[in-house]
């Protein structure tokens, strides 16, 4: 539905994104993902239209619309703030791009009600923007989108301004629309957990560059960079004469018996999160002088009662190393 071919971003002679190829499938939810500041967002506006690469092309559904205006790419964009018109009801705000494009009227009330019902706005429809919470306006701002059936819907940190509970709602609800519509997605967030979540693969970003792309579970099992494995979920960093490698938390298994343990270490802190227990412990080092710390977590049967300040063994499987 989408290709990259080697589209590069410069400002002023500062490269903010690196040359970057990327095919991205139609109906797939492909997450950009990525601190603030990592080249994600303009990747999106090169794709709507809104920056144009510095070198490079962009095909969209078999057509190269590198040089084309926004107006003439079949997609939309759904921001962080939604940019509502406040003076038009939700069923105006709906139907304003039919109506720019004029469709004939019966289409016109035909899709505002599809897009309404799915989105499920139903009794909002003669509401104004101020008197919607941000999640109802966010959802008015998916409607707005998906009613000119794009082929591409863009979205750049939909759900930044929402409190966490909420986000966790329309996440779920995205994910649904998302495969109810069949469009392709492309979705810019800095939230690890969204990332996992809702997409079906990752495109990992740091400093204008890609360090991997993959889907969530082969991103979570096989990080292939350092930075990858320690901006998605907490991971184990150790150093071997042969060079890195990770060991995620809930591999990592206390011991009381310090005899065949991989590593020997002390207990730096108790957490108790609910749904997870973790222990901190500072190993010991022989080769190196700064004191290193690593997070286990732990089994929920594990009914050992560990105490702050108890010297305990450390061990994992060898097959649980990832090599970076």
């Amino acid at each position: 539905m989408i290709e990259l071919v080697q589209v590069e971003k410069q400002f002023e002679g500062q490269v903010v994104v690196h040359p970057l190829s990327l095919i991205i499938k139609e109906g797939e939810f492909l997450t950009l993902l990525g601190p603030s500041g990592c080249g994600k967002t303009t990747i999106l506006r090169m794709i709507a239209g809104f920056e144009q690469p510095s070198k490079g092309n962009i095909i969209l559904d078999g057509h190269d619309v590198t040089d084309d205006p926004p107006n003439l790419r079949d997609l939309n964009l759904v921001f962080q703030h939604y940019a509502l018109f406040p003076h038009m009801t939700v069923e105006e705000n709906i139907a304003f791009g039919l109506k720019m494009k004029k469709v004939p009227k019966d289409q016109q009330i035909a899709r505002v009600a599809e897009a309404v019902q799915m989105t499920q706005l139903t009794a909002l429809t003669s509401r104004y923007p101020h008197q919607l919470s941000g999640g109802q306006q966010q959802r008015v701002a998916i409607a707005r989108a998906i009613v000119n059936r794009p082929k591409v819907l863009l979205l750049d940190e939909p759900l930044g301004a929402l409190d966490l509970q909420l986000r966790k709602n329309l996440q779920t609800e995205l994910k649904h629309l998302q495969r109810t519509l069949g469009i392709t997605f492309v979705y810019v967030t800095h939230d690890q957990e969204e990332a996992m979540m809702l997409s079906d693969r990752i495109v990992i970003m740091n400093n204008g560059q890609v360090e991997q792309i993959g889907t969530p579970k082969e991103i979570y099992a096989t990080p292939q960079t350092l930075f990858a494995a320690t901006f998605i979920g907490e991971n184990n960093i150790f150093t071997s004469p042969e060079g890195l490698y990770a060991v995620r938390p809930e591999k990592l298994r206390p011991q009381r018996n310090l005899e065949n343990a991989n590593k020997i270490g002390i207990i730096q802190d108790i957490m108790y999160m609910g749904n997870v227990h973790k222990l901190i412990v500072e190993l010991q080092q022989d080769d190196m002088q700064t004191a290193m710390s690593v997070t286990i977590a732990l089994d929920l049967s594990d009914e050992e009662s560990w105490q702050v300040g108890e010297r305990i063994g450390v061990n994992w499987n060898p097959k649980d190393e990832v090599v970076i």
